[in-house]
């Protein structure tokens, strides 16, 4: 089978297309044809070497944490899938799983849930990581109703999936973004503050006796502090240290992990109208240098999809 990697840290042209041989699941997997693979800012800082160091060789490896596609062989013991179904599913990439971006891939059950319903595979693979990632964040920050909650890169896949998360939960959101994002914020119920180096001040001006909680995707990091009340809750969601915690605010890092049971109440809540799928644009596994360098690039509204 044909699949994205790479055999040296370097800049997007050293990716290539691999023919390898073909996974077989074992007990407990599944095997699902890869029908859309996003493409993730974690990717591009893989094939660059940014974690070099910090763990095993990543080189050689297939790239891809999430995917959208469908059951093709399951293993011994599975019971809840069967080929044919169509499932999205997100791999534990550093742990390490096996990458996504490719024709097949295998991940275990207990990863993968049932697509939602009335999209494209396309569009249901870009859930995932992101909306996973943000769900997991407001799981650390655990808000109550009514409180108030910032968010940075608001406009963004991870942020995007928090703000609808957030309201969903019934907290008040405070959405730091572009200019060109505000209508987009606001058309789901956020209060919008335009990005500002002072991040702090431009909180405090919205919300004078700072936010309960801080949810950091955009890894602003120690100046975000500022936004928030004394003895509040800050996490970030990059590959870093979160700040040091002052005033009685405490800090962490949301370290993303599958599961399929909240992978499936997030479906759900697609079909309900209360997540919002967007797409960049789909492209195939050739070229992935060119989608490597719109990732560097920034700006991205919606995710970078591979169609192998």
């Amino acid at each position: 089978m044909r699949a994205l990697t790479f055999h040296e840290y370097g800049p997007p042209s050293v990716l290539r297309v691999d023919e390898v041989p073909l996974p077989a699941p074992a007990g407990g997997e599944v095997r699902i044809r890869v029908a859309a693979a996003p493409a993730q800012p974690v990717d591009a800082a893989t094939r660059a070497g940014v974690f070099a160091g910090r763990g095993p060789d990543t080189t050689g490896r297939t790239l891809g944490w999430d995917v959208a596609g469908t059951v093709d062989a399951v293993g011994d013991g599975v019971t809840g899938f069967a080929v044919g179904d169509e499932v999205v599913g997100l791999s534990d990439w550093f742990a390490p799983g096996n990458g996504a971006q490719a024709e097949y891939v295998v991940l275990p059950a207990a990863a993968v849930a049932r697509a939602p319903a009335g999209v494209s595979a396309v569009e249901a693979s870009t859930l995932p990581l992101n909306a996973q990632t943000a769900s997991q964040a407001l799981d650390l920050l655990d808000l109550p109703a009514g409180a108030t909650l910032a968010v940075t890169g608001a406009a963004g896949s991870v942020g995007g999936y928090a703000v609808e998360l957030a309201i969903h939960r019934g907290l008040r959101v405070v959405a730091i973004a572009g200019a060109a994002d505000e209508e987009w914020l606001r058309g789901r119920g956020a209060t919008f503050v335009r990005r500002a180096d002072a991040v702090g001040d431009a909180v405090r001006a919205v919300v004078p006796e700072g936010v309960d909680g801080f949810f950091d995707p955009a890894g602003v990091g120690a100046p975000a502090l500022g936004a928030v009340r004394d003895g509040g809750r800050y996490v970030i969601a990059v590959g870093t240290r979160p700040p040091a915690g002052e005033r009685g605010i405490s800090t962490a890092v949301v370290m993303v992990h599958s599961d399929g049971a909240e992978l499936a109440r997030l479906a759900g809540l697609v079909e309900s109208g209360a997540l919002t799928l967007r797409v960049a644009g789909a492209y195939p596994l050739e070229d992935a240098a060119t989608v490597h360098e719109l990732l560097a690039k920034g700006g991205v509204r919606g995710r970078l999809v591979f169609v192998p």
